[in-house]
């Protein structure tokens, strides 16, 4: 592996500045798209899906678990395997409570949820040490609706917004590659109000699916954002938001 040149401290100096003007520009225009993220419009979920966690069947509202919004982990794990996705597995193990903690600070819960069932799960959880909560989804259509099993005996295959004669266009076919159903990894996001509606209001896929980089790098994928003064409002008007919650120090 080669190493940065070697140069004198003016020459890295002005390195330095010309990398910092670009790297202000990224992050100006992450805000802005975190901003424009925050506008898109929601849809509500009015299917009745059914869970399976530690403690018994749960409804998608429960694994908001009080919360007002909640981020799904969609992880890898097919109900044929004896082991979940590396990939999902990687990501998985960089989840800390700290995280969790910091999530639910601002009303966010972080959950996981696979197609295996809920034995398997348990199982392979242990063994990786892992304490955040994960639901199987075995027997729904969860996984189905939201875009990360394939299966064309369910539904005509599509991901990441786009059907299969798209991807082959696009070269990206290698998504459906495999004996079906065909797991394929994602994150959504659902928001509840007041009445307790349940609103799905993004989804991401593919290559960048994995959020990184702290609580900040999950809270820019809700509806609710940050939730600091600075940030832009969705858009909707103070009646139509649902309340704020009462964050106590």
């Amino acid at each position: 592996m080669s190493l940065p040149q070697i140069t004198s401290r003016e020459q890295w100096l002005a390195a330095r500045k010309a990398l910092l003007a670009k790297e202000k520009q990224l992050t100006r225009a992450r805000d802005a798209l975190s901003a424009e993220r925050r506008r898109l419009p929601m849809v509500q979920v009015t299917k009745d899906y059914l869970f399976t966690g530690p403690d018994g069947e749960a409804g998608l509202l429960d694994l908001f678990a009080g919360q007002q919004q909640l981020i799904v982990a969609h992880f890898m794990f097919d109900p044929r395997w004896e082991q979940g996705c590396s990939s999902c597995s990687a990501g998985a193990d960089e989840v800390s409570q700290g995280l969790l903690d910091h999530l639910r600070a601002r009303s966010t819960e972080l959950v996981h949820v696979a197609r295996a069932p809920i034995d398997k799960i348990e199982r392979y959880k242990a063994e990786r040490g892992w304490t955040f909560p994960w639901y199987s989804s075995y027997g729904s259509d969860f996984n189905y609706d939201f875009g990360v099993t394939i299966d064309e005996s369910i539904a005509p295959p599509h991901y990441n917004y786009k059907t299969l004669a798209e991807h082959e266009r696009a070269g990206t076919a290698y998504y459906f590659e495999g004996e079906q159903p065909v797991e394929e990894p994602g994150t959504s996001v659902f928001l509840r109000d007041d009445e307790d509606r349940v609103f799905h209001t993004y989804s991401s896929y593919g290559r960048g699916t994995e959020a990184t980089g702290g609580s900040y790098y999950f809270l820019d994928l809700t509806a609710l954002g940050r939730q600091e003064a600075w940030e832009e409002p969705r858009g909707r008007s103070a009646a139509a938001r649902p309340a704020q919650p009462d964050f106590a120090p």
